[in-house]
């Protein structure tokens, strides 16, 4: 019996509740401590941050209408963080809008709920989260492969036929953030939050300038691969070999 109550703990997971309504967060620490999570909350975005840096939960669950820091600020931080950058997160939003969804999903959120909520469908969804969480660190160390151009993450090295290709730190990151997705169109705007410090001024242009600068030193035969969406921003093509 004592070593089922110890195996019990052990298989526990603690979900941050993140709401700036109390009546919201109290239901879903109900049914959620119901199913044997453990709970904890926060009403706004700075106690967000805060708690989810000093507890580590093994999962967030995010409004995204939150006083001092919205959701999609909180969500920035915590993927900017080695110590979170792992932690699945779940936006709960009353904002049923596809642009804001995509967002969401593009600065790293696992899933994307909208409001009113159906318990159901929040209890498989949070278990589908948890159990993606062991494969994350493993995906963001995965090398990339597209018919001659190799990218890797872990040496931060490119090659194109075996051969290295030089590339800046920054192009690196773009280069990467547009492989990873492969077939998905990715704005500039959220290229420059994403991959940027929000105290450095810099404007669209500064990012067509490192795209020009990667499709040149990727060669004749690979440029093609990010392609240009007039007006947009850019798409990497989807044709991965692993």
């Amino acid at each position: 019996m004592y070593g089922f109550f110890i195996l019990k703990a052990m298989m526990t997971k603690r979900i941050l509740i993140v709401d700036d309504e109390r009546d919201i967060r109290d239901l879903l620490e109900f049914n959620l401590e119901n199913e044997g999570y453990k709970t904890m909350q926060a009403r706004d975005g700075l106690q967000a941050v805060e708690k989810a840096k000093l507890k580590k939960p093994d999962l967030v669950l995010l409004d995204i209408m939150l006083p001092h820091k919205d959701g999609f600020e909180v969500l920035r931080e915590l993927r900017a963080d080695p110590n979170t950058v792992n932690i699945p997160v779940i936006f709960l939003t009353a904002k049923d809008n596809e642009i804001d969804e995509v967002i969401g999903l593009e600065l790293g959120a696992d899933d994307y709920i909208v409001k009113p909520i159906s318990i159901r469908k929040l209890l498989a969804r949070v278990k589908k989260a948890l159990r993606k969480k062991p494969s994350q660190a493993e995906e963001a160390s995965r090398a990339l492969s597209f018919n001659g151009l190799g990218i890797d993450p872990s040496s931060h090295r490119v090659t194109v036929n075996d051969k290295e290709v030089m590339l800046t730190k920054k192009e690196f990151e773009i280069l990467l953030y547009l492989a990873r997705r492969p077939g998905r169109v990715i704005t500039r705007r959220i290229l420059l939050d994403e991959l940027w410090d929000e105290n450095v001024v810099v404007i669209d242009r500064t990012i067509d300038v490192h795209i020009r600068k990667i499709r040149e030193k990727l060669g004749v035969a690979n440029m093609d691969k990010i392609e240009t969406i007039k007006g947009i921003g850019y798409r990497f093509k989807n044709e991965s070999t692993s």
